[in-house]
């Protein structure tokens, strides 16, 4: 089973975040074989992280809980929320195989959030620029939530438009990067 799983930053957290960021790398080294894509947003400048977003394929749901809420940043504090849902990989890939690399051009995490009818089931056109896409889901898997994707794009309002907009009851678009060891 394939989870999306968003930790958003407290705002006067930063400095723990660093203090704690080896025990994270750690931590997330552990999930290696599983991750579908990791990294941090950031603020619009790309200066400082908002939030960490991990893309596993787990076991089952006992088992993303765990990954979620045994982080050391969540631990100790650091985030002021965490998303997470079931997911779908409809690229079948993860973010190492996107075929446009690490460090080229703008990288958005795009979540277009709202239960009712499912949108967006296609993979949009712009596959190329899209790093990993899939459904946001119930714990059940029975209902669509949402849609979240990485896409490479050339700003914000071009990374929003890879969704439909009346779709969905809102879309976040967050500065977003590869993450990991270098």
């Amino acid at each position: 089973m394939e989870f999306f799983c968003y930790h958003r930053d407290r705002s006067d957290s930063l400095a723990l975040r660093d203090e704690l960021l080896e025990e994270h790398w750690s931590y997330m080294d552990g999930y290696g074989a599983e991750m579908i894509a990791r990294g941090p947003t950031m603020t619009g400048d790309g200066e400082t992280p908002t939030g960490s977003v991990h893309i596993v394929d787990l076991p089952d749901p006992a088992a993303a809980r765990a990954f979620a809420f045994d982080e050391p940043g969540y631990q100790a504090g650091v985030y002021r929320d965490v998303m997470l849902r079931r997911w779908r990989n409809i690229l079948g890939r993860t973010m190492w195989d996107f075929p446009g690399g690490e460090t080229d051009g703008n990288r958005y995490l795009v979540l277009g959030l709202g239960a009712g009818q499912a949108a967006d089931l296609d993979v949009p056109p712009e596959q190329d620029e899209l790093i990993a896409y899939g459904p946001l889901l119930s714990d059940d898997g029975a209902s669509r939530l949402g849609t979240a994707a990485l896409v490479r794009a050339t700003g914000p309002d071009t990374a929003r438009a890879v969704l439909t907009p009346d779709r969905y009851t809102d879309i976040e678009v967050h500065n977003w990067q590869f993450g990991g060891r270098s």
